[in-house]
């Protein structure tokens, strides 16, 4: 297929549901899949997570569709709204084909030990349990901006990850078998120690109650009891907002740690996501805790920074960026690999 063809992009994250029509690498946003155009050549949809199955663009029929259902409870707060968006867009456009792209697959290249938790086999195996890692359309157009053989990447809106990519493959990612695990984020906990959820559980706590709270009221909303919005938080003079931040940015800057590891060293830092856009003080807030990696950077062009930009000074050892999120733009490309 040309790559001037146009495809008409369905984006449906966790807080937002974004639509673009892509053609020859430039994106024009959409209000809405009422007022998409109807001559695009294919409708494209990113899922957040294939399940063990789909490592590669799909074209979706209903079996497909049905497959996708099934690991709804995998991302609840993902793949929900893209079924969703699918079953609307499939209606609206009718008379050609839908293909999904998976954020899982970027990954597919992790080795054996970061894909696997330490659980007897007849669990990791018999129900598929390992790590999976997610953002991976994100990551993967903010390592090509950046070109360096060890990158660290920070993909922090309202899903947060961050991850490593050696020779623009992914080795390593904080996410694991669903986007719950790693840093704080919005709502969603990340990663807390199962013996505490075990407790929790004994003491009678419900799955679906710990289900929803970890899901919808923990991370950065439950850590301030204000706002998952880190926007918001940062107006507050509230001591739980700058609690909140201080929890994120040294979650994040640990992570960066452990991942850098992973790349075998560290040549770059990435922001990207909402946050990683658009907070100056979060990206200090995590640069200033790693000093031990040699990471520094310009308070001025970070304070000044529009993405896409550099936020270390000349002559950096590890160079850091804010790099705009075009999931739209990996989205078009990878679907055009199964359209031809």
């Amino acid at each position: 297929m040309s790559r001037a063809v146009r495809l008409l992009v369905v984006n449906a994250g966790s807080t937002s549901l974004k639509l673009s029509v892509v053609e020859d690498g430039d994106a024009t946003p959409v209000a809405s899949l009422d007022a998409a155009p109807r001559d695009v050549a294919a409708v494209v949809h990113r899922v957040v997570h294939g399940g063990p199955r789909f490592v590669a663009p799909v074209v979706i029929d209903d079996d497909v569709a049905a497959q996708l259902a099934a690991v709804v409870e995998l991302a609840p707060l993902h793949n929900g709204p893209a079924l969703e968006a699918l079953r609307v867009a499939r209606r609206v456009l009718p008379g050609v084909p839908h293909v999904a792209v998976f954020d899982t697959a970027f990954h597919a290249t992790m080795p054996a030990a970061a894909r696997a938790y330490a659980l007897p086999e007849h669990l990791r195996v018999g129900h598929g349990i390992r790590r999976y890692g997610f953002h991976g359309l994100s990551v993967a157009w903010a390592a090509e901006r950046v070109a360096a053989a060890r990158v660290v990447v920070c993909h922090l809106g309202g899903g947060c990850s961050v991850t490593a990519v050696r020779h623009g493959a992914s080795v390593d990612t904080t996410m694991g078998f669903t986007p719950l695990e790693g840093v704080p984020m919005a709502t969603r906990s990340g990663s807390v120690d199962p013996g505490a959820l075990l407790h929790l559980l004994a003491a009678g706590i419900g799955a679906d109650e710990l289900a929803e709270v970890l899901e919808r009221r923990s991370g950065l909303l439950g850590l301030s009891g204000i706002s998952g919005d880190v926007a918001e938080l940062q107006r507050s003079d509230a001591p739980e907002a700058r609690f909140a931040l201080d929890v994120f940015c040294h979650r994040v800057a640990t992570a960066v740690g452990a991942m850098a590891v992973a790349a075998g060293g560290l040549d770059a830092l990435v922001f990207t996501g909402g946050i990683g856009e658009n907070s100056a003080p979060v990206r200090a807030g995590v640069c200033a805790r790693l000093g031990p990696l040699d990471v520094t950077i310009d308070p001025a062009a970070n304070e000044g920074a529009t993405p896409d930009a550099e936020l270390s000074r000349p002559g950096a050892r590890v160079r850091v960026v804010a790099i705009a999120a075009r999931e739209d733009i990996m989205a078009a490309r990878a679907a055009r690999e199964v359209l031809g």
